[in-house]
């Protein structure tokens, strides 16, 4: 199913988990990376303003929903799509990595985190190999030379999956730079996965999460900077509706 208008217009290309994890064995067959992007209602707002943005997510091999309203939108258009959250599929994905003995990569957030969700990851997965942790600096650009040397790094580590922790758009810009600097690897965005695996932010409790209040939960959190991010979001759900409802039709 596809979201948004003309050049910021995204399509979720893999509807359910099964779907998913078959695409991403074929990938560690064949030798090959990817990107993997996980939409939700933040980033169609920041699509439709920001073309850089439109292009990293253009260059993603994967696209999953993220979000209740995405996946609300998706069985209005009759076209239904799984929920898959990136902080979700951190774990599956290391059990998988793990099954295929393929190295992994911690990139984003900051050292302390990225110790503490190694850490938790190797804990709930005795067989992963962790063999790569980052954490750029503040201000990092994932258009800059650093961003290349940072991917040639994670590269030569030998991993063939890495976990990109930077937030939208970063993350996904990062991912689509990757795809040409560091091509062996796969590249799966996750937002605050790492941090909420290392204790460094708490994540919506289960019952909430299972009644869409996931949101709430995080407004409550920080309300000075997600506050403005849900009005923004919500804002642009009328003329998702409609385009959904005559996607339907």
């Amino acid at each position: 199913m596809k979201f948004g208008h003309r050049s910021a217009a995204v399509e979720i290309n893999v509807p359910t988990h099964a779907a998913l994890f078959r695409a991403l064995r074929d990938r560690f067959a064949a030798g090959q990376g990817f990107a993997l992007a996980t939409l939700n209602l933040d980033h169609l707002t920041k699509l439709a303003r920001d073309p850089q943005f439109a292009a990293a997510y253009a260059a993603q091999d994967f696209v999953v929903a993220d979000g209740r309203p995405v996946v609300w939108l998706s069985q209005l258009a009759r076209q239904p799509v799984s929920l898959m959250p990136g902080s979700d599929l951190i774990l599956p994905l290391c059990k998988l990595a793990a099954d295929w003995s393929l190295p992994v990569a911690l990139f984003g957030s900051d050292t302390a985190a990225l110790d503490a969700a190694a850490k938790a990851l190797q804990a709930r997965v005795p067989e992963l190999v962790i063999c790569h942790k980052a954490a750029p600096p503040m201000g990092f650009d994932p258009a800059s030379a650093e961003a290349d040397a940072a991917l040639r790094s994670i590269a030569a580590s030998g991993a063939r999956l890495c976990f990109l922790a930077l937030g939208a758009p970063k993350q996904e810009r990062m991912a689509a730079r990757g795809r040409e600097v560091a091509p062996g690897v796969g590249f799966v965005s996750i937002g605050a996965g790492l941090d909420f695996l290392a204790g460094h932010q708490q994540r919506a409790p289960r019952w909430m999460r299972g009644l869409a209040l996931e949101w709430l939960w995080r407004a409550m959190q920080s309300p000075v900077r997600m506050v403005p991010r849900y009005a923004r979001c919500f804002a642009i759900l009328p003329s998702l509706t409609w385009d959904a409802w005559r996607a339907r039709r």
